[in-house]
């Protein structure tokens, strides 16, 4: 009985560590690897726009990384998010608008899915 408390603390962060951020459109799934889909989509962003594209690893070895819309900046800027899927194996992606929807930069997201 004395693990109890612990065993449903657990279950509790993995609830919340199994859902999408707050705020983020879920745009499709992949069966790549996170790393991947992150750098496709920004050299399709960069290729468009001719601008540099930042990215930002927010869990190590590249298993989930924020790409930001060119012009935007870390960390609360448009960007495609990029996660370890929620439901087996691939990658999860959505996209966070900060301000308004952008189809150029969600048909760039899905073309690398």
């Amino acid at each position: 009985m004395k693990y109890l408390p612990l065993i449903a603390l657990t279950v509790a962060i993995s609830a919340c560590a199994a859902q999408p951020p707050a705020g983020v459109q879920s745009v499709g799934q992949s069966q790549q690897p996170p790393k991947v889909v992150a750098t496709c989509i920004a050299q399709k962003w960069a290729d468009a726009s001719q601008q540099q594209v930042v990215s930002q690893d927010t869990l190590a070895n590249d298993q989930a990384v924020d790409v930001y819309v060119p012009g935007q900046q870390p960390p609360n800027g448009a960007a495609a998010v990029v996660r370890p899927s929620y439901s087996g194996k691939g990658t999860w992606v959505g996209y966070r608008a900060n301000g308004g929807a952008n189809s150029d930069a969600t048909s760039a997201i899905s073309g690398c899915l």
